[in-house]
């Protein structure tokens, strides 16, 4: 099944309530496959919107006469969608074997008598005191050797085999129990996998892994080069489970690669248990965290396993950064290479930054969209009601401890009628782009291990190609590097520094059917096995691009560059390049700085076969590199796909089989006025118009027809 399209995909709803549905429920007829022997019939699934606005709801934590007053407070501000169950597990089962779920089943019904349909979160984040109690191998242990202890979240040990028997147990009480629910549209696994434990049996595990992965241990020594300060390892015992940074690189990315593999085992165990009793229209998913950057584990990897990704969306302190924000949505939406879910969002407000302020009024709304603009099928705020206790309290919420409506309820309500009058345009659209950014986990992972710079930030240099794009409204997929990248006209890889054979054969593959690659620094620093590759960088394309990196440079001052492309200046780091191709172009040189660059190549370009490869080996001012990505646009042949709109207006295109929907945003604090290339229909409003006036915050959705 298409995830794009998974929440069009529900039958016709029964009428239980006796209300009719509104027009906006407009899902596509889906075939159920019948339930398994051992399941009851059930009755067919609600539509929902194929635009959905909700909020965490945690009914286990107040009164059954309060439920049916905050689910009413729910409709009233437009939310179609609560999650609910994630930290329920004492509530679930308050003692081993004993399972207390009508509770549950009784607010799905209400949530359902409210036309809100549910997604229903494994416990598994927080296992409850007599599991940890009686079980304390159970806990995870952290680097420094010492068990965690109840009380918080995340206390439990991903990889200990009870553990997850436990898990199993629990979660197929749940399928067993609301797998054909009608009105349980999906399902999360956990929440925001974070810490991995580092007892003995971890360790045993690492081993196993290490000798199913490397087979002999002639073969790891040889590829991690355990000669160097004579770590060559005679048993699979004797090698460490990393717990420092400055370990054999080749050890640290191995270790990572076991941490993603610990992770993904962990998650199946619960898709297992699910997918055994479920209807197949749920689906399966489970909530990054990390303000989307995270990368404790290959979230790729881990994604391979879920019928759609989703993430938790938080700026935290401060205010909305629009390049960066976009990016993370885009760079979810690359883990499955489809539309996703924000499943937790901030309404307004954070506890945990170091200064929890609140965002502008508007500045929520603005928010909303533009995940939609990026993808997002989903926006869900966390939390509903402020709990009375616990380790959250003063976390923002839609509604207070006492159950009235916060100042934020009124926006957010605006947000959901909003999202019901555009749900029949938004309905089957999907971003399309024309240009990808090559993201890569061993990549990030090898430069992180030995940053060489401390001020280099490679989030920091994937913007810096990444908001030209943007700023020229442009959609933009941010991909594994090993992605199919057919139908791109451009690939920029910003920092690809773990380049194997296969991957540079795989990007070559791209350039020879006439893609247009451009190389960022440290690209083709290292193999597979983060070992350096001794042709220099870019490793294995050397030869194509027709140039190398002769040496790099962490930078303490700035050092001019100019050429064809402009001038500008260098900062943070520096590649001398040199060319031993005739055809090779070189398009920007250093000006006198360290006397080691002087006069050298900073970025060189050559066609191969029907395209290009191009390698930059610097850190540009923000001027430089726009001109740097126009040059790359104009030479791929990628065209905006919307007008010149005024700075800080930002542009989001979904695309659909007989239609094109745009998100315009204007994110600055003055009013913008946008002339439209043709004459579009106003989603929010009606009509048809061929201008819009944004307001500070002001969102205009449009549609028009291509066909």
């Amino acid at each position: 099944m298409n995830e794009l399209s998974m929440k069009e995909s529900f039958v016709t709803a029964q009428k239980r309530d006796g209300k009719m549905r509104p027009a906006l429920f407009l899902g596509l007829a889906f075939v159920l496959l019948g339930p398994p022997a051992h399941a009851p019939a059930q009755p067919a699934a609600p539509d929902v919107p194929s635009l959905l606005l909700g909020a965490a709801w945690y009914p286990e934590q107040w009164p059954e006469s309060r439920w049916d007053k905050d689910l009413q407070l729910m409709e009233d501000a437009h939310l179609h969608v609560v999650r609910v169950g994630e930290f329920a597990w004492s509530t679930e089962e308050p003692a081993e074997g004993e399972y207390k779920l009508d509770w549950l089943a009784r607010a799905i019904r209400l949530a359902a008598k409210h036309r809100i349909a549910v997604v229903l979160g494994t416990p598994t984040d927080a296992p409850p005191a007599w599991l940890t109690s009686k079980y304390p191998e159970t806990l995870r242990v952290d680097a420094g050797g010492r068990r965690a202890e109840h009380g918080g979240r995340r206390q439990f040990n991903y990889a200990d085999p009870l553990y997850r028997k436990f898990c199993a147990q629990i979660v197929t009480k749940l399928a067993q129990r609301f797998g054909h629910d009608p009105d349980v549209i999906g399902w999360q696994i956990g929440n925001e996998y974070t810490d991995e434990s580092f007892d003995a049996g971890t360790r045993r595990q690492f081993d196993d892994w290490l000798e199913a992965h490397f087979v002999t241990l002639d073969a790891l020594n040889r590829d991690w080069t355990t000669a160097y300060w004579s770590q060559t390892y005679g048993r699979w015992d004797e090698i460490p489970l990393p717990v420092v940074a400055n370990e054999n690189p080749g050890l640290l990315l191995a270790y990572k690669h076991f941490v993603t593999g610990t992770w993904r085992s962990f998650q199946r165990v619960q898709i297992d248990a699910i997918r055994k009793y479920a209807d197949p229209r749920q689906f399966i998913t489970t909530n990054y965290g990390g303000l989307g950057w995270s990368d404790r584990f290959d979230h790729d990897e881990v994604a391979r396993d879920l019928s759609l990704a989703s993430w938790d969306d938080y700026v935290g302190e401060g205010h909305l950064n629009v390049a960066r924000n976009g990016a993370m949505h885009d760079l979810v939406r690359g883990f499955k290479r489809n539309n996703f879910w924000v499943m937790e969002t901030q309404p307004g407000s954070v506890n945990w930054a170091p200064v929890n302020t609140t965002l502008y009024p508007g500045e929520t709304r603005a928010m909303a969209w533009q995940a939609v603009g990026h993808g997002a099928d989903a926006v869900l705020y966390w939390q509903w009601r402020s709990a009375l206790n616990g380790q959250e309290q003063y976390h923002g919420s839609l509604v207070g401890p006492g159950g009235e409506p916060l100042p934020i309820y009124a926006e957010i309500g605006r947000i959901g009628s909003e999202f019901e009058r555009a749900a029949p345009a938004i309905a089957g659209t999907a971003p399309k782009a024309q240009v990808a950014i090559l993201h890569s986990y061993d990549s990030r992972w090898a430069i992180d291990f030995q940053r060489f710079n401390r001020d280099y930030h490679q989030l920091s240099v994937l913007l810096g190609y990444y908001r030209p794009l943007r700023d020229e409204r442009l959609t933009v997929d941010i991909v594994n590097a090993d992605a199919p990248l057919d139908g791109y006209k451009l690939v920029l890889a910003p920092d690809l520094n773990v380049i194997s054979p296969q991957l540079a054969a795989h990007l070559l593959a791209y350039v020879q059917q006439g893609g247009h690659l451009l190389l960022g620094l440290r690209s083709g620093m290292k193999n597979e096995y983060d070992a350096l590759n001794a042709e220099r960088q870019p490793g294995p394309l050397v030869g194509p691009l027709g140039g190398r990196v002769v040496e790099y440079y962490a930078l303490d001052a700035p050092v001019p560059v100019s050429g064809a492309l402009g001038t500008g200046a260098v900062t943070l780091w520096a590649e001398r390049l040199s060319v031993h191709a005739k055809d090779v172009k070189v398009l920007l040189r250093y000006g006198k700085g360290n006397g080691w660059l002087d006069g050298y190549p900073a970025m060189i370009t050559r066609r191969a076969d029907k395209g290009s490869i191009s390698y930059l080996g610097a850190v540009l001012d923000p001027a430089l590199m726009d001109r740097v990505i126009a040059w790359a646009t104009s030479g791929a042949d990628v065209k905006p796909e919307f007008e010149a709109v005024p700075a800080g207006v930002e542009v989001c295109r979904r695309v659909g089989a007989d239609r094109i929907v745009f998100v315009l945003i204007n994110h600055a604090k003055t009013p913008a006025h946008i002339a439209l290339p043709d004459a579009m229909r106003d989603v929010l409003h009606g009509g048809s118009v061929t201008s819009v006036e944004l307001k500070p915050q002001g969102v205009a959705v449009l549609e028009i027809a291509t066909h």
